[in-house]
């Protein structure tokens, strides 16, 4: 009997991504704009109208044999009904089951192809999973950028643009970090302005988190030890979800640069542990669970 045709769905607030697998086959896969996040108004609307649209980029003759569908996206735990009406929507649409749970579960499930163990994912949020063999999810941060979201691309890029101002006024010293905060809005007195006119803060801040990596890994002492901070904070949030691990798979924007992946490393030895490679991404886990009903995380997810 042949795999069946799974359609995965990776939902974030900038960016839909769309994967239609059989077994280990890739049969399409398309991209397009995301959707504000389930808790905000017409958020299941409005997350259904963008599945839909990258969808469309993938061949529909592939699609008539359609399984299931599987859906990683943000804000599904904090909003419960909104996700339980995005089910629906879904499954109208495609007429098949749908499978929905938390991106960043969904990034878990990848990681680890299904099976327990901890997932550190460090983009422009932060957060730390712990999945074990009974079901047990433990999570750590993940509490967004104002309470939490620890050494994540926000709170770099935040500490940057910081001690850029700091270094302007005299409370800190120089930085190369203040040429390229002038940059960014054509003046440093600018910038609370350049921030909250964006509509999203807290994507608006880790913009700028690369640029601190950039400056780090080039040696300039208040980039590095920004970067060197993340670092510490994101190892603790680990260690933390961690328990008995000692291991933990890393995912998320910030692990594609050299730099920030090296420290990152160190600072996890610290903490006693050791980085595994991650062995497939958030869509890879919307696939799997789409396909299986006895993941450990399935008291997560919501079918329909």
């Amino acid at each position: 009997m042949s795999a069946p045709v799974l359609l995965a769905i990776d939902l974030g607030k900038t960016s839909c991504r769309a994967r239609l697998t059989r077994g280990p086959l890739l049969r399409g896969q398309a991209s397009g704009p995301g959707s504000p996040g389930l808790a905000d108004t017409d958020g299941a609307a409005r997350a259904h109208r963008a599945i839909v649209e990258a969808v469309a980029g993938i061949d529909p003759r592939h699609l008539v044999d359609l399984a299931g569908v599987g859906v990683g996206a943000a804000g599904a735990e904090a909003s419960p009904l909104a996700a339980r009406e995005l089910v629906d929507l879904l499954r109208r649409s495609f007429g098949v089951p749908v499978a929905l749970l938390n991106d960043a579960l969904a990034a878990h499930v990848g990681a680890f192809a299904g099976a327990p163990g901890t997932v550190l994912i460090a983009g422009t949020g932060a957060v730390a999973f712990r999945v074990d063999s009974t079901g047990g999810i433990r999570q750590v941060d993940g509490l967004g950028p104002w309470l939490g979201d620890d050494g994540s691309g926000c709170w770099i890029g935040r500490k940057g643009l910081q001690a850029a101002l700091r270094s302007a006024d005299g409370r800190a010293p120089d930085t190369l970090l203040r040429a390229d905060a002038e940059a960014l809005a054509g003046g440093l007195d600018r910038l609370p302005q350049w921030v909250g006119a964006s509509g999203t803060p807290a994507r608006t801040l880790a913009s700028f988190a690369p640029r601190v990596l950039d400056r780090a890994a080039e040696g300039d002492p208040t980039a590095v030890g920004v970067v060197d901070a993340a670092c510490a904070l994101l190892s603790r949030t680990a260690g933390a979800a961690a328990a008995t691990d000692t291991t933990v798979a890393v995912t998320g924007g910030l692990m594609s640069h050299p730099y920030f992946s090296t420290r990152l490393d160190i600072a996890l030895a610290a903490m006693h542990l050791s980085r595994v490679s991650a062995l497939g991404d958030a869509l890879s886990g919307a696939a799997l669970v789409a396909g299986d009903s006895g993941l450990p995380h399935e008291r997560k997810v919501i079918r329909g």
